[in-house]
């Protein structure tokens, strides 16, 4: 092999490696590669017609297929509702078992919470937020329709090995502050174009000091890095979540899963767990100090116009917005609770909160979260995507200003060309609802 297979292996290479059934792979290498899952959503209605071009009536492999309904939920008009119905009919059609209807939430999250996609594992999924899966220590990479129809014709794709930058996190986040400011921080260092077709590898002490759902957003966010996909560390507290969703799945709903039941399936997918070598190839390194991060803000119309969220006090917030696959967790309404304890919305501020999904839902409702959020005047969504990409549930008028704990903040994403979208945390988002204007949670708290 070349001196690059001397010099150790990415994480990127050795999962493409595993996929394809190769021993080892090398940087810019075309591979046939099999996915564990390929996942797609309400777009599987238009996938589904490019499909029957190549002539088959039976999916190579449902087993490895999973469908999601959550760009449009409920249906908001006709032709969504059309779209839905085909895919309910091709899903009993093809035998398609991981299906999650209207309301069960977001492909990312509910795929995760469901644990069908494991540690090491290549899942393709059609829909640009697949790296997502990084989280867990996954090579998720999004594509496109014709791409999906192929995997669904022949459960292949041939992919090209990508070259991996190496981003070590150091340090631990101060309150208030979260993953999302870090994921604003490093886009707005690096660039929307910094991670082009990349694999995005973090390393560092830094990884294990966020919890589960902060590495999802981290890994959720390099997308708009332009990676082909991110990838963090997986440790034990990937492997005992995991290890509990995968048997809670299994099991009867009333069967509890016991400690040593939980930690052998756990040590099995630790086994299986991909990391990149000591000395991988990589193309660039860069640190970052969590511990010196600080509340930021994107502002129009791109993800890497970031600036100190105090830089913005004067602007005047028309909708407020949790949600989607970046930051709709339990942990994320969590935050929002704490901020608006005691507080109401400012008069001329809506806030919207969509929560990722129905699991996340009902934790959120078990803990009296939802009634209090609900008297402070806030407006919730059904667990989906809900208003990210301006199909329904929360477009804003011309002129309004929104600030969205989404992922993307591009001129017309949330359905108005003359509208504004922020980006940022959920700790921002819900100070700036009780503020009416963008604000830090100190400016809120203090008062």
């Amino acid at each position: 092999m070349s001196s690059e297979a001397s010099q150790g292996c990415t994480f990127a290479q050795k999962a493409l490696a595993r996929a394809a059934s190769l021993e080892t792979t090398e940087v810019g290498q075309i591979v046939d590669a099999r996915p564990d899952l390929a996942f797609s959503h309400d777009n599987s209605a238009a996938i589904r017609q490019i499909w029957l071009r190549f002539g088959r009536d039976k999916v190579r492999d449902p087993g490895r297929m999973a469908i999601t309904l959550d760009h449009a939920v409920p249906a908001p008009t006709t032709q969504h509702a059309l779209n839905h119905a085909e895919i309910r009919r091709f899903v009993v059609e093809q035998g398609i078992e991981s299906f999650f209807e209207a309301g069960d939430g977001i492909c990312h999250q509910v795929l995760s919470e469901e644990a069908l996609v494991l540690p090491g594992q290549l899942i393709l999924g059609a829909d640009s937020h697949t790296p997502h899966f990084g989280w867990m220590g996954a090579f998720g990479a999004g594509v496109g329709r014709s791409e999906m129809a192929a995997i669904w014709a022949t459960g292949e794709l041939w992919l090209r090995v990508p070259e991996a930058i190496e981003i070590e996190i150091s340090g631990e986040l101060q309150p208030w502050v979260s993953a999302k400011d870090l994921a604003l921080e490093i886009i707005g260092r690096l660039g929307t174009d910094g991670g082009l077709y990349k694999s995005v590898e973090f390393t560092g002490a830094g990884i294990a000091k966020l919890s589960l759902s902060s590495r999802m957003t981290l890994a959720n966010m390099m997308a708009e890095l332009g990676c082909k996909c991110s990838y963090l560390q997986p440790d034990n507290a990937v492997f005992s979540y995991l290890a509990r969703s995968s048997l809670r799945r299994q099991n009867t709903p009333n069967t509890v899963p016991g400690d040593e039941e939980i930690k052998a399936v756990a040590q099995q997918m630790a086994r299986n767990a991909l990391y990149p070598d000591a000395n991988a190839p990589y193309e660039e390194r860069h640190h970052f100090d969590a511990g010196k991060t600080e509340s930021r803000v994107a502002c129009p119309h791109t993800v890497d116009n970031t600036v100190a969220v105090g830089e913005l006090s004067h602007v005047k917030v028309d909708q407020a917005f949790l949600g989607t696959c970046t930051n709709g967790r339990l942990e994320d309404i969590e935050i929002v609770h704490r901020i608006l304890d005691g507080r109401t919305i400012a008069a001329g501020t809506r806030l919207l909160i969509v929560p990722a999904s129905r699991r996340v839902l009902r934790a959120a409702l078990r803990k009296g979260w939802i009634d209090d959020l609900l008297a402070a005047g806030a407006v919730l969504g059904t667990p989906g995507c809900g208003p990210c990409m301006g199909n329904h549930q929360g477009v804003l008028a011309p002129g309004e200003v929104c600030i969205s704990s989404a992922n993307r903040n591009f001129r017309g994403r949330m359905g108005t060309a003359d509208a504004e979208i922020y980006l940022a945390s959920p700790a921002v988002v819900a100070a700036s609802a009780v503020a009416g204007r963008i604000a830090s949670p100190a400016d809120v708290l203090e008062k």
